[in-house]
């Protein structure tokens, strides 16, 4: 919604016609833009240049020498505007922003410096250097969504003991554990160590770690220590821990309660390896793991030396990235061999995830298809959980926009075309926290090396973790070597011990090599004109082929051999049985097409009309078909999934909206509609070795069961001869 007066701050900030001062949006509503913008307009009425987002040390320094204190007898009016525009966009009343520091001014100044916990170091309704850098951040004072109040007390205290040392600056009072307040709880560790302004950084160091080893707390301690250690078993959000400066029975139960949840000895005391776990992602990375990852493959003597080194859950890799040359998955009779020494196993699954760009719905839809496949390749049994990896440091914005939407896919994908496999995560704390809350995942393997990643500073471990990811190191054993990271199993996930007959990948269709794509598309063509006697665009022979070309219709089908090729590999079928019918029903679709779409929808919105259903999307399917297949494949197995009924109108609609809607959704029914098609007509179940004549009747039955049908199979098996010309030679 937008405010008046925030408007008015940035009419303020427009007003400048200054180089390094952009417009700002006149919006009435606050962000980050407009809060970099008054600290440039800041830094400009300080005399700097160049001028910059950063309220840095160069600012912060100008800002102490020339206005130590901001107040009634400030008399610099843009200065003043700024601090009144900066209230109103916190929330605070700012006055008229006519850049008078007036009463008005002054008491919401008092008002924040309370909520920030800093009253008592900077008394008074002045203005000072830290407390105008922190006015001009989007931090919040109060509680906010997912915040609490116990939190929120800590985070005043923090900044009420130690805004006055040089590197410690105002953090948020808004109830939630983050990056900054991690930082400043760093801080004040190294400060209560003794540590001077130059020395302490906020980073959980070696000189941190040992201090720590020192200052052990425990049942009967008391003072700051105790403060700092309650203040971080709060921001872990163990239960109902709360912020003192005595460690008594209360606090020690808790501490016993997190102990167990993070596989720590429980002691009930502050000792190092507890304070490690509450600091930082990875704990105490001298701990060893029973369970382990790794790209290399576990030969024997490897698989000796892990289990004699403790190990006894390893972490392997489903598929190699594309055109990598590093060879990090499974080898043929590895996961049997380890089984042999007492080694189970755990499938990860990342052929990329290291970048935003990489997750999307279609991505997730691809990776559930292949890592089902690979999985089944090695044998891995009905329960087994994949872990699909986010290898980068997310931003919660990313999260949002990128990796939920991908996971939602995997999960939905899963749950049909691989309903006996489980899904996992790989990532940094805060990703797999969301994606688990979202309920797309059902354990998480926390990637807790990565110490800097955002995703881990300032999140606590999620509840449902399987694995912690905690150092790498090489395990030894006479001439023997192999580098693995360590891992912390939490015994949520105890991996597979024995496997299924190995499924063969040999005579599975590839993707298509697209260097061939014209010369398809020309043999395509030819059939089309030649064979059937439709041009490239228009119809012809009583079919009314009109709303795409030819070409236009190829063009689809490549776009979706990704997907048209991981259907055929995980129902092992040829993947030109599916392109046929799904290339002929979009060049003929037609306006005639369009107007049964559209009656269906009236129907169905409680309109006139009459029809309930009608063939729609790329492969032309009836919703009343789309249900009988996937009713057929469910019962046989081939697909999870629910029993739908074509009689009852809700069935019918969700399934016909899908179908019409979502692509995917309608290209996957289609070898569906032909298995159950194949089945009803006695040709067997459509596979990698089908003769001629039974594709043929399968295609036939997906038109129908009339003599017209049997012209439709004829047809399109010639189709599918022009498809399998170039899909054969690559099956080599």
């Amino acid at each position: 919604m937008a405010d008046a007066m925030v408007l008015k701050a940035q009419r303020f900030i427009n007003s400048y016609a200054v180089d390094g001062i952009p417009d700002v949006e006149e919006d009435g509503r606050t962000s980050w833009t407009v809060m970099y913008a008054l600290t440039r307009v800041l830094q400009h009425e300080l005399g700097l240049s160049p001028l910059s987002d950063s309220f840095g040390p160069a600012t912060l320094a100008a800002l102490a020498a020339r206005f130590p204190v901001i107040d009634a007898s400030t008399r610099h009016e843009a200065v003043c505007r700024v601090v009144q525009s900066a209230l109103y966009c916190k929330g605070y009343d700012g006055g008229d922003i006519e850049g008078t520091y007036n009463p008005r001014v002054a008491a919401s100044v008092a008002r924040v410096k309370q909520n920030m916990g800093v009253q008592a170091a900077y008394p008074g309704d002045g203005v000072t250097p830290k407390v105008f850098k922190a006015l001009l951040t989007m931090d919040a004072y109060t509680v906010v969504a997912g915040g609490t109040e116990e939190i929120r007390s800590v985070q005043q205290w923090l900044n009420g003991r130690y805004v006055g040392r040089r590197n410690f600056f105002v953090v948020p009072c808004d109830g939630n554990f983050s990056r900054d307040v991690q930082k400043a709880l760093i801080y004040a560790i190294q400060f209560e160590l003794g540590m001077g302004d130059d020395t302490a950084t906020g980073a959980f160091g070696p000189a941190t770690r040992e201090g720590l080893m020192r200052n052990p707390v425990s049942q009967g301690s008391t003072g700051t220590w105790v403060n700092l250690f309650s203040a971080a078993m709060i921001f872990n959000r163990r239960g109902g821990v709360t912020f003192t400066d005595s460690f008594g029975a209360h606090l020690a139960s808790w501490v016993r309660d997190f102990q167990s949840f993070v596989k720590l000895p429980v002691t009930g005391r502050g000792d190092y390896q507890t304070w490690a776990s509450l600091l930082v992602s990875t704990g105490d990375p001298t701990r060893k793991g029973t369970a382990c990852d790794g790209v290399t493959e576990v030969t024997g003597p490897r698989a000796q030396a892990l289990r004699d080194a403790g190990y006894r859950i390893v972490g392997r890799y489903l598929a190699n990235r594309a055109g990598s040359s590093l060879n990090k998955q499974i080898q043929p009779g590895e996961l049997r061999l380890m089984a042999s020494y007492g080694l189970r196993t755990f499938p990860i699954y990342q052929t990329n995830g290291g970048e935003a760009s990489y997750f999307s719905r279609g991505t997730g839809i691809a990776d559930a298809l292949h890592a089902v496949e690979r999985a089944r390749h090695y044998g891995y049994q009905r329960g087994t959980r994949i872990y699909f990896a986010v290898d980068f440091d997310a931003l919660d914005a990313q999260v949002t926009e990128r990796i939920l939407p991908h996971f939602r896919a995997v999960r939905d994908t899963m749950s049909e075309h691989g309903p006996e496999y489980e899904v996992g995560i790989y990532g940094p704390r805060n990703v797999c926290s969301r994606v688990r809350a979202a309920g797309y995942t059902s354990a998480s393997f926390v990637s807790g090396m990565s110490t800097g990643f955002s995703g881990n500073l300032g999140c606590p471990l999620p509840e449902d973790w399987a694995f912690d990811q905690i150092s790498t190191v090489e395990v030894r054993s006479g001439e023997v070597r192999i580098e693995i990271d360590n891992n912390i199993a939490s015994g949520r996930d105890e991996g597979q011990g024995s496997y299924d007959l190995e499924q063969s990948t040999a005579d599975l269709d590839v993707s298509f090599d697209m260097a061939r794509r014209g010369a398809m598309l020309a043999d395509v063509r030819s059939y089309f004109v030649n064979e059937m006697g439709v041009p490239e665009k228009g119809g012809a022979g009583g079919l009314a082929f009109s709303l795409r070309t030819t070409t236009q219709c190829f063009d689809i089908l490549m776009d979706y051999d990704w997907l048209i090729t991981r259907l055929a590999r995980n129902l092992r079928m040829r993947k030109a049985l599916i392109q046929c019918p799904l290339l002929w029903e979009m060049r003929a679709c037609n306006s005639g097409d369009v107007l049964a779409d559209e009656l269906v929808i009236d129907h169905h919105k409680g309109g006139p009309s009459t029809k309930r259903d009608c063939s729609t999307g790329p492969g032309q399917i009836f919703a009343n078909t789309a249900i009988r297949a996937r009713n057929h494949c469910i019962r046989e197995g081939l697909i999870g999934g629910t029993i739908m009924d074509a009689a009852k109108d809700g069935d019918l609609w969700a399934v016909w909206q899908r179908l019409h809607e979502d692509t995917v959704y309608n290209m996957s029914t289609v070898p569906l509609v032909l298995i159950e098609g194949a089945d009803e007509i006695g040709v067997g179940r459509p596979g990698l070795d089908t003769p001629e004549e039974q594709s043929r009747l399968t295609l036939a039955r997906y038109n129908g069961t009339d003599e017209s049908a049997q012209g439709y199979g004829t047809a399109l098996l010639g189709l599918y001869r022009v498809f399998e010309k170039y899909h054969a030679p690559l099956r080599a």
